[in-house]
């Protein structure tokens, strides 16, 4: 039973990259496009902020499989 808990809480860990990832897309792109939308200046914002969102999530991809390759070798 505790195997079986270990295995699922590799999932876990592993899927919240991908997780994190699409959210940090999605934030950026939902704040570019309200102040598109607010001040009026259609696609700058929404596109500065969509590769904010984007560097913000391949630097978190980069920082948790970093974390998650140093657990697997201390294991």
């Amino acid at each position: 039973m505790a195997e079986k808990k270990k295995v699922y809480y590799q999932y876990l860990k592993y899927s919240a990259i991908g997780i994190e990832m699409a959210a940090s897309v999605a934030v950026g792109g939902f704040i570019g496009y309200w102040l598109d939308e607010w001040l009026g200046t259609d696609p700058w914002f929404l596109i500065f902020w969509l590769f904010c969102g984007f560097v913000s999530g391949f630097r978190s991809l980069v920082r948790l499989s970093k974390k998650y390759i140093k657990e697997s070798q201390d294991d």
